[in-house]
């Protein structure tokens, strides 16, 4: 049939561009079978095996008609694999790229499509970005269906729903929403869909450009999802009501919606007494708090109210600075900014060497500009402080709009003292209350004050108390647990 010459005709047109291509051909009972894929993504074992090696055979068997061949493969007797049929042969050559296989059977409109696809993938390994010392110790990878079998191992309930998206012209990645149907809010499922399905990009190569095309709030520096890598936190945030986002290609996770105290969270909160992690809380959000202030409360007091300090410890201070030829706002920011390329050095640079940098950096560097007059030691000191305070925040995001926040808090604080630093404060905290996450407040249950939902924000309150779901996230479900 011309119509089916045609075909094969676009076929081949569509793929020669494609250098790795494969085909073999077989003549069975008259007619030409042409199998086409490309072996650097398909498994080559299983084509040999289970397909051509049953072709071959059947061009040796009997007279047959190829009416009975088509049959058979529709049935799925003659090749034993899932097989779908070609629509069009740009639907053919798309499957063909993914890692499916073609079969094109001549005086036939049918392209038998068989999935062998076979990409490289490492095993599943142990959180490298979210260490835990008690829990689990396993993190997704780059393989989607891996990811998603993690998630239902630990989640084996049909309320566990996934809808999946492809994005990207080029690189057709795959997408799943993930949620808990019966918990979550339809509305952020509906909102999440709205969205992906709007997406018009060429390529999306990583989560955070999905994070990016569904952000809310493109005008401010906290992140309105929360990055994971462990399929625990994952997990426990469904059974909290929140959705989980997971893309093909990417060792980590989305979550929405998000507050600024779960950002604050850690899963090993969960996994130690509550004594403990009630005790670690406090003093994240103590050192949150030191991350972004503290540079901008040294420089205002020591520059504008110098009152403010015992008199032993200002005249340290003063000692410290006689010989400093730079104000204090120039110093703080010049040992700053000093840190923060020391701090993009030791994560670019190759693990081996990166420790040696931080020693450098930190020792030889800071005692160098110290004995050389440049900086002051009280300087030193607050900076450091203020570096490991940045590291104690768990999300890194967070912690880098903190980081952020901190210059402009500098300036103000060096140019106009501590009202400058208060105001500086105020403007921040009022951009919190006001900002949401998927129509959830981000201060939440502080702003708006939801008491009832403080045994789980500050501190952590024992288990069997916990026996309702954060209204922050959930109106749909809010019993936990059963009373005792």
């Amino acid at each position: 049939m011309d119509t089916e010459g045609t075909q094969l005709e676009q076929i081949n047109e569509l793929l020669a561009a494609i250098e790795d291509v494969n085909k073999m051909s077989f003549v069975i009972h008259g007619h030409t079978c042409v199998l086409i894929y490309i072996e650097s993504i398909i498994n080559m074992q299983t084509l040999h095996q289970r397909i051509a090696d049953v072709l071959i055979k059947e061009a040796a068997a009997s007279e047959s008609s190829e009416d009975n061949i088509v049959s058979m493969l529709n049935k799925g007797m003659l090749i034993p694999m899932p097989s779908t049929v070609a629509k069009s042969a740009e639907d053919a050559v798309d499957h063909l790229v993914r890692g499916e296989v073609l079969l094109y059977l001549s005086e036939s409109d049918k392209i038998f499509m068989f999935n062998l696809v076979k990409y490289k993938k490492r095993a599943v390994s142990e959180s490298k970005n979210e260490l835990v010392v008690i829990g689990p110790q396993e993190a997704f990878i780059e393989d989607i269906n891996s990811n998603l079998s993690l998630l239902r191992h630990k989640i084996k309930h049909p309320d566990l729903k996934t809808i999946r998206y492809e994005a990207g012209k080029y690189t057709k990645t795959v997408i799943y929403i993930v949620y808990i149907e019966g918990l979550c809010e339809p509305e952020i499922v509906r909102d999440l869909d709205q969205e992906m399905r709007n997406m018009d990009l060429d390529g999306v190569l990583g989560i955070s450009y999905t994070a990016e095309q569904t952000k809310k709030g493109n005008r401010t520096p906290f992140p309105q999802f929360q990055y994971t890598e462990r399929p625990d936190s994952v997990a426990a945030s469904l059974l909290e009501g929140r959705v989980g986002i997971l893309q093909d290609g990417t060792p980590s996770a989305l979550l929405v919606p998000v507050t600024f105290f779960s950002l604050m969270q850690s899963s090993e909160d969960y996994y130690q007494s509550f004594m403990s992690a009630s005790w670690i809380r406090m003093v994240r959000l103590l050192f949150a708090v030191i991350s972004m202030l503290l540079p901008s409360l040294y420089v205002a007091i020591t520059t504008f109210q110098p009152e403010m300090i015992p008199t032993d410890l200002l005249l340290t201070f003063a000692a410290a600075r006689e010989n400093i030829p730079f104000s204090a706002l120039t110093e703080a920011l010049i040992m700053e900014l000093t840190f923060e390329g020391l701090r993009e050095a030791g994560t670019r640079i190759p693990k081996p060497v990166g420790q040696t940098i931080s020693i450098i950096g930190a020792i030889v560097i800071g005692q160098a500009a110290v004995q050389a007059g440049i900086v002051s030691t009280p300087m030193v000191i607050v900076v450091s402080i203020t570096g490991i305070a940045s590291y104690i925040i768990p999300h890194y995001e967070l912690g880098l709009a903190l980081r952020l926040l901190r210059f402009p808090l500098l300036i103000l604080g060096g140019t106009t003292g501590l009202i400058g630093v208060f105001i500086g404060t105020f403007v921040v905290f009022g951009h919190l209350v006001n900002l949401k996450s998927f129509g959830t407040p981000y201060m939440q249950p502080v702003a708006p004050l939801i008491l009832k939902d403080w045994k789980d924000v500050f501190v952590r309150v024992p288990s069997p108390i916990m026996k309702s779901r954060s209204s922050a996230y959930t109106s749909r479900n809010p019993r936990r647990q059963n009373s005792k």
